[in-house]
């Protein structure tokens, strides 16, 4: 079937023929509809979905989304609560529940219309007309550069915003997996903390550093609504060793324009489909590691934990060993191309499960002070950059 489909007797559409939609209609039977996901062009990844469903106000829903058990992360789906909304401003969570036994992985979600129409979502989208406005209004303000880095493979831009006066370059990137729309929100706070001329933390750090900004890493799979890759199918945090125009000029672009300003502290801003917390991930094990360079790292990240009861440091990845980082993802490469301090940044699809939410989980507006923090955290330690 399409994934667009009217049931005429209980009068339920679904439709994801928009901006980041993804899902795939297997029949509707009343009020209940049986959904896939669609996996990412070229690509066995699929994990990300978000679509419209449209009936009479106060109709009851089951949406069943199956199939999940062969998702990219299926350790992704218990515990996890779908995102909703009916104004599309507001995200919270859909009452939910995972089967693992039931049509290959089913989530099961369940919700009332209090309106006509609600739109579903892994997590809450950033629209790409979202990410113009942000990229615009930031540009405009005083002492901000918008750079067209380059372009992708369907040929949008790779935009890039550059601000601050000082001689240490510093870089943050985001959503080169384009389902993690949360790290897309992060910069929305990250932008605006930096371009309030009262905010003190971004005056010292705008003193002291010239701050690249590159809010989208991969605009073809955030509009085409894949999870993990560009409209090639490749993994883009899989290509800093040697990214390609053909393949990943994406990362190329970005990586040719470190090359010309050099990186001495970089964050590559990520969302993690299982684990139900923040936390950093670094460089341990790039051949050229420093006994300094590790300091500074270990100390950003424990200073941030204690600014802020959404990160922790107890949930997270394993540190690679000596000499074994891959060095094909952004975070090992730019420590060791540029000896940065460099850092992966995970939020969770989840709730946080140290400080829940019940109504909203993890959402845009914690995702956007968290960028607060991660920008006052590194303003108290600027000088040790």
């Amino acid at each position: 079937m399409t994934d667009q489909t009217r049931s005429a007797a209980a009068a339920l559409s679904i439709t994801s023929v928009f901006d980041s939609g993804n899902i795939v209609v297997e029949g509707i039977d009343g009020t209940t509809a049986t959904l896939s996901i669609r996996k990412d062009n070229e690509s066995d990844f699929f994990q990300w979905f978000h679509f419209r469903a449209a009936a009479p106000a106060g109709t009851a829903l089951t949406l069943r989304i199956t199939g999940l058990a062969a998702s990219a992360y299926p350790d992704g789906w218990a515990d996890y609560g779908a995102c909703v909304s009916e104004d599309r401003e507001t995200w919270r969570r859909a009452t939910s529940s995972y089967d693992v036994n039931e049509a290959g992985g089913t989530l099961t979600v369940r919700y009332t219309l209090e309106s006509d129409a609600a739109w579903f979502a892994y997590f809450a989208p950033y629209s790409l007309e979202r990410h113009h406005d942000l990229v615009a209004q930031a540009g405009a303000c005083d002492g901000v550069t918008l750079r067209q880095l380059g372009f992708s493979l369907d040929g949008r831009p790779i935009d890039c915003l550059e601000l601050g006066t000082g001689a240490k370059p510093i870089w943050f990137i985001a959503r080169q997996h384009p389902g993690e729309s949360m790290a897309e929100w992060w910069m929305e706070g990250a932008l605006d903390m930096l371009t309030d001329p009262g905010n003190v933390h971004a005056r010292k750090l705008l003193a002291a550093c010239r701050i690249y900004i590159v809010p989208n890493m991969n605009p073809d799979g955030s509009t085409r609504g894949h999870l993990r890759t560009n409209a090639a199918g490749v993994n883009l945090n899989r290509e800093w060793h040697a990214p390609s125009a053909e393949r990943s000029p994406e990362v190329l672009c970005v990586r040719d324009r470190m090359d010309e300003t050099g990186v001495a502290f970089a964050m590559d801003v990520h969302g993690d489909e299982a684990i139900p917390a923040v936390f950093l991930a670094g460089f341990e094990g790039i051949p050229s590691i420093k006994d300094a360079q590790l300091a500074s790292f270990r100390k950003y990240r424990d200073t941030l934990a204690v600014r802020t009861p959404d990160f922790q440091t107890r949930l997270g990845y394993p540190e690679a060993r000596p000499g074994k980082a891959n060095l094909s993802m952004a975070t090992a490469q730019l420590a060791e191309r540029y000896g940065a301090v460099a850092m992966t940044l995970e939020m969770p699809f989840k709730d946080n499960v140290d400080m829940p939410d019940p109504a909203q989980g993890w959402s845009p507006e914690r995702s956007m002070q968290l960028a607060r923090d991660c920008l006052a955290t590194l303003a108290e330690m600027v000088e040790e950059i």
